[in-house]
This record gives structure tokens, C-alpha cells and sequence, in this order.
């Protein structure tokens, strides 16, 4: 498959915005936030962070569509379509990270009115901060997971790769922020990156290694409808490029995707993981080991993305 780089930058910043969502809401319904040091408006501030991530990413896939003014339409189709559902679930993301956010919003704005939110209702707009983000990226997975002529993308590990890729980039940004905010990390965020960068890069590992070995479901017989025999190509079936030879024909060379697959793994998973030992080691290198580990976990991020388009075949190439 051809990769789109408005695709590759949506998945990649709306899973870490999600991801991060997920972090602050599980942790301040635990209680766990903010950490000592960390400045009172941190949450707020993080909460605003993931809600602009996830819609720069959203926004940016709509640079992929042919028509994006009718973009709307597709949230009628909840019912069938995965895209329509990660667009409802996204906007349901959305209106309970505005309303966690409305009380500080209004307090900054309005010094003299406060409005504070019943207890039970804060604990229950936690819980569907967690619950929300995640079912969204579950959502933006399953657009891809639920292509049979994909072979690839009908891998099983393909929704939990991007459920890993969410939490780890999320725990890299809170990280990160903690780190320069309060000058301290917890324990549990840098064991929390380290243990999901290698979580990841071990789902990836596994997922490369079996779509290297995945044969295609049917043959260039069964396309032309001679299914059992093994036809040879005479003459190709049009005289130029067309949209599906574009979209569906790009080929990504052996060496280049092992070499990509490696950059790939080092960024998001070993650099990551030292950083992480590194900033449990010695509290004093957290300041500059955790913003560089959230790099590195978006830049291999990226990578990946982009190698999961481009090692994409599809069924159709088998005619052209």
C-alpha cells in the first residue's frame, strides 16, 4: 500500500494524544496525580495537550480524502463502519475532556467563580476518559483489522500493536512533562515506559516476523477466475498507471524494510528503555532522558506507521 503521510501522522499523534488521556484519567481517579513538585495546573494542562494531539491527528487524516467537506457523512454509519464509530467515539472523547477541563477553564477566566464538579460525577467522567480513548484507538485499528483483501492488516496482533503504541507514547509524554515540570520522575512512569516500549517492540517483532511468512489467500489464478492453474503474463492489463497500481501497487524493498524495521525498533523500544533505566538510575538525568525518550517513541512511532502501509499487499495487484 501506498503510505499517506496525513494517515501516518493521524494514527501516530491521536494514539499518543489518546494514550495520554488514558494515563491522566487512570491516575487521577487512583488519586495518583499530581506527583510532589508537579505544579497544580499539570493535569489541566496535560488533559488540553492529549485533547489538541488527538484532534491535529484526526483533522490531518481528512487531508487523505478525495472529498472532505462530506467527511460528516460518515458518522451516520455507526452501525457498520469502524471509521464511523472511532469518529463518534472520538467526539465522545472530546466533550469529556471539555467537561474535566471546564471548571479549571472557567477558574482561569473568572477568578471570582468557581464551579466544581459533584465527586461522583468527576469519578465517572475518569472512568470514561480511560474507557474512551482506548475504544477509539480499538476503533482505528479495526479499520484496518477488518480488510480481508489486507492480508497483513488481518493479523491478530494488529489491534493490540496500536492499543501499545497509545499507552507507551502516552506514558512518554507524561513522562516527560513530569520530568520538566516538577524536576522528578515516579518510579512506576519510568518502569511503565520501559516495560511497554519492550512490550511493543516485542508485539512488532512477532507481527514482522509472521507477515514475512504470510502467503497470500489466493493466486493470480483465482483472480483471473482459472482458479488451480498457474497463468503467466503476456501483456499487461493497461497501457499506464492508474489508481489502484498508485495506491495499492507500492513495493518496499527486502533490505530497506529490515533496515527500517531496525531504526524502527531502536527508537521505540531500546532507546526508550534505557532512557527509562537511565532516569530510575540517576533522578538527575530524568530531565533530559524522558523528553528524549518521548522523541525518540514518536519518531519510531512514525516509522512504523509507515512501514505498516508499505509492507501492506493487497489482493488486487494480484491482477495487474
Amino acid at each position: 500500500m501506498h503510505p499517506a503521510w496525513s494517515v501516518i501522522v493521524f494514527t501516530t499523534l491521536s494514539g499518543a494524544g489518546y494514550g495520554l488521556m488514558v494515563w491522566l484519567g487512570a491516575l487521577q481517579w487512583m488519586g495518583r496525580f499530581p506527583v510532589d513538585g508537579a505544579p497544580p495546573w499539570l493535569w489541566a494542562a496535560l488533559l488540553l495537550k492529549g485533547l489538541v494531539l488527538s484532534t491535529l491527528g484526526l483533522l490531518s487524516s481528512m487531508l487523505h480524502l478525495g472529498k472532505p467537506g462530506r467527511a460528516w457523512r460518515a458518522f451516520s454509519q455507526w452501525r457498520t463502519s469502524w471509521l464511523s464509530r472511532e469518529g463518534v467515539l472520538a467526539v465522545l472523547t472530546a466533550l469529556v475532556a471539555l467537561a474535566l477541563l471546564a471548571p479549571a477553564v472557567l477558574e482561569a477566566a473568572m477568578p471570582r467563580y468557581r464551579l466544581a464538579l459533584a465527586p461522583a460525577a468527576t469519578r465517572t467522567l475518569l472512568a470514561a476518559l480511560v474507557a474512551a480513548p482506548l475504544l477509539t484507538v480499538v476503533c482505528t485499528a479495526m479499520i484496518y483489522a477488518s480488510l480481508k483483501p489486507i492480508p497483513a492488516w488481518r493479523h491478530r496482533l494488529v489491534v493490540p500493536a496500536y492499543l501499545a503504541f497509545a499507552l507507551l507514547s502516552g506514558a512518554a509524554l507524561l513522562g516527560a512533562a513530569q520530568a520538566v515540570t516538577a524536576g522528578a520522575v515516579p518510579a512506576a512512569v519510568a518502569i511503565a515506559i520501559a516495560a511497554l516500549a519492550l512490550l511493543t517492540g516485542a508485539l512488532k517483532w512477532i507481527y514482522w516476523r509472521d507477515i514475512d511468512r504470510q502467503a497470500l489467500p489466493v493466486t493470480r489464478g483465482d483472480a483471473i477466475g482459472l482458479p488451480g492453474r498457474e497463468p503467466q503474463v503476456f501483456e499487461r492489463p493497461h497501457t499506464e498507471g492508474n489508481y489502484l497500481t498508485r495506491e495499492m501497487g507500492f513495493v518496499l524493498a527486502r533490505r530497506h524494510a529490515r533496515k527500517l524495521r531496525a531504526i524502527a525498533l531502536f527508537l521505540f523500544a531500546a532507546l526508550p528503555a534505557l532512557l527509562a533505566a537511565l532516569a530510575l538510575a540517576v533522578p538527575a538525568a530524568a530531565l533530559v532522558a524522558l523528553p528524549a525518550a518521548a522523541v525518540a517513541v514518536l519518531l519510531g512511532a512514525m516509522t512504523e506507521r509507515w512501514l505498516f502501509f508499505a509492507q501492506a499487499r493487497h489482493v488486487v495487484m494480484l491482477y495487474y
